[in-house]
Order: structure tokens, then C-alpha cells, then sequence
């Protein structure tokens, strides 16, 4: 493997990430009252923080047998297949710590691999880059700074990337619970072709309750890591924590539920973003976040509707976290 420790690394940055681009839906989310939810991941701090809540708080980290079900759906896509060669594209890869588990179980099976950590924060790719590189040429790697829900050409970027014979894997690890589903899986439905494989992971509820469920699991939002990560957002743009309170609730979106954040202010607040300056007034609240919780019900139905279909899947025993293997449907 190549190392490291080089002068510099090639990242390649769609413009959905362009400075001028993001700018603009900033100003104009913040002026319709919320956070888009890749402005949480942007900076280097940021990241830093969520991954200190992502180590605390998901299933993934806390709850050993999350491991277990990654293992069983690779394993049962893998131990049949032999590739000649594979380029594995994590979307939404964050520390590349899912995708780096994948890997190494495409190694057994696959005689070049390469890899494409793609995400909305540079610093997420550069930790992915950092994670499978231990496992993998850092030649092989080409980080990717795309908005998948603001991108409509990333097929012909992933060409160009890749612009030889191979196996397409897909992972989209973490990334269900924070996208408009009518936005997200269109998206993956365009962006897969017939014989690519797409991994899955959501975040579940179990029981037959679905809004009991949602309650019972509303603490691993509503907690200090969670709240600090959020509030350091606010400040970053100039805002206070002062200024207002953190609510965390439940919503009900499209027969959905999802657990909310919302800021509301208690104090008048002026902020200025290059020329433009947006005012939140006292009483005004400011959605920072969203997570849709799924059952493997209505999960099923949202990949369904949007000409995917699961053909294989493994949940674990507490039943909040499921790992789907989804392919275009016939």
C-alpha cells in the first residue's frame, strides 16, 4: 500500500459543493426557517462532533451485534461472487468505518479493488480515505464532494472517475434517516443500474407501536453530545446559545415519523452570510434537524415505490437497526 503520509491527495468536487452554490441554499433555507442537513457535516468541527455523537449514541458503535448483521448480509452477497474487479462508491461515506468492513470482504473475493468515499463534508472523505487506506492502495481511492440530493450528472462524474471495466457496489450506510425520502430515492434509483449491488442501513423501531417505538428511542437524540454538536452550528454562524431553547420532538411526514430539533429564539438575532442578512425573530423557530425512523415495513414500502426492491436483509436483535442488500427491481 502507498503511503499516507504524501504532500498532497486529489479530491474531486462536484459543484452541488461549489462555495457560491452552498452559500445560496444556506441564506435561503435559513430564511425559510431550517438547516438543510449536510450544513451539520461541513466543517472540520463539525464532523469532529459527530462523530463523537455517532460513537456514543448508534446502534452501530453501542450494540454488538450491529456488526453481526453487516457481516451476514456481505457475506451472503460475497461468498458466491468472484470479481475481477470492484469499485465500491460510498455515498454518504462518513469515517469509512462501514465501508472499510465491506472491503474487506470484497478483498476475499476480488482481484483490484478501488474505492470512491463520497460525501457532502471534504473532511468526511479525507477520515474515509484515512480508514480504508489501511486496507487498501491509497492509488485506488478517489475521494468525492457531491450533494447526491442536489446532483443530477453524478452517473457520468463516477464515469469519469472510473472510466474502466468493473463491478459497481454501492453502500449508503446512515444516510435514510436524514434525507426527504421523495428526494433521496429517485436519486439512487437513477444513479443504480441493473447489475449494481446497493447496501442499506437504517435506523428501526420495533414493536408493533409505531409512535411508542419512536418515544422509546427519542433519547439517542435528546442527549448532551447530540445537543452540543447541534448548538455548535448556531454558533459557527454567530448565533448564541442564549439566544434560544433546543426542543426535540416527534413529527408526522408523509406517514412517516420522524424526531425533530427545532431552535426557538427567545431573543431577537441578526446574522450576516457574505452581503445578505437574515433576522430571526423571538418567538421564530429554526428546524436544525430531522431523522425519519423506519419499520422494516414502511422501509419497504419507500424503496418499493421508487422501482427498487430488497433481496436480502438482516436486522438486529433489538431490532433498531436493519442492513439491506436492494437492486433495481425486474
Amino acid at each position: 500500500m502507498s503511503s499516507p503520509h504524501i504532500n498532497s491527495v486529489k479530491v474531486t468536487i462536484h459543484t452541488s459543493q461549489f462555495p457560491d452554490v452552498i452559500q445560496q441554499q444556506l441564506i435561503t433555507a435559513l430564511r425559510n426557517g431550517y438547516v438543510p442537513p449536510k450544513f451539520l457535516y461541513d466543517s472540520v468541527q463539525q464532523t469532529q462532533k459527530w462523530l463523537h455523537v455517532h460513537q456514543v449514541h448508534s446502534p452501530s458503535r453501542i450494540d454488538p451485534d450491529v456488526s453481526r448483521i453487516y457481516d451476514a448480509v456481505f457475506d451472503h452477497a460475497f461468498s458466491q461472487a468472484k470479481y475481477n474487479e470492484v469499485a465500491l462508491i460510498g455515498l454518504g461515506c462518513g469515517g469509512g468505518k462501514k465501508d472499510a468492513k465491506c472491503l474487506s470482504k470484497l478483498k476475499l473475493e476480488t482481484g483490484l479493488l478501488h474505492y470512491v468515499p463520497c460525501d457532502v463534508s471534504q473532511s468526511m472523505t479525507l477520515a474515509a480515505r484515512k480508514e480504508v487506506g489501511k486496507k487498501l492502495d491509497y492509488n485506488n481511492i478517489y475521494p468525492l464532494v457531491c450533494d447526491l440530493s442536489e446532483s443530477d450528472n453524478l452517473d457520468q462524474l463516477l464515469d469519469d472517475l472510473l472510466p474502466f471495466s468493473h463491478k459497481r457496489i454501492f453502500t449508503f450506510f446512515g444516510m435514510i434517516p436524514n434525507l426527504d425520502p421523495d428526494i433521496i430515492f429517485p436519486k439512487l434509483f437513477k444513479i443504480t443500474r441493473d447489475d449494481d449491488d446497493l447496501f442499506i442501513s437504517a435506523n428501526l423501531v420495533s414493536g408493533d407501536n409505531y409512535h411508542f417505538g419512536v418515544e422509546n428511542i427519542l433519547h439517542q437524540y435528546d442527549n448532551e453530545e447530540t445537543r452540543d454538536w447541534l448548538l455548535s452550528f448556531l454558533v459557527g454562524l454567530g448565533i448564541p446559545m442564549e439566544a434560544g431553547d433546543l426542543f426535540f420532538g416527534i413529527e408526522t411526514v408523509g406517514g412517516l415519523l420522524r424526531v425533530v430539533a427545532n431552535f426557538r429564539f427567545i431573543h431577537s438575532q441578526v446574522i450576516h452570510i457574505d452581503s445578505e442578512t437574515i433576522t430571526f425573530e423571538s418567538g421564530q423557530s429554526l428546524r436544525l434537524f430531522y431523522s425519519y425512523r423506519h419499520t422494516k415495513e414502511t422501509l419497504n414500502e419507500c424503496i418499493n415505490k421508487y422501482g427498487l426492491k430488497i433481496v436480502f436483509n438482516e436486522i438486529s436483535r433489538s431490532g433498531e437497526e436493519g442492513v439491506f442488500r436492494v437492486k433495481r427491481a425486474a
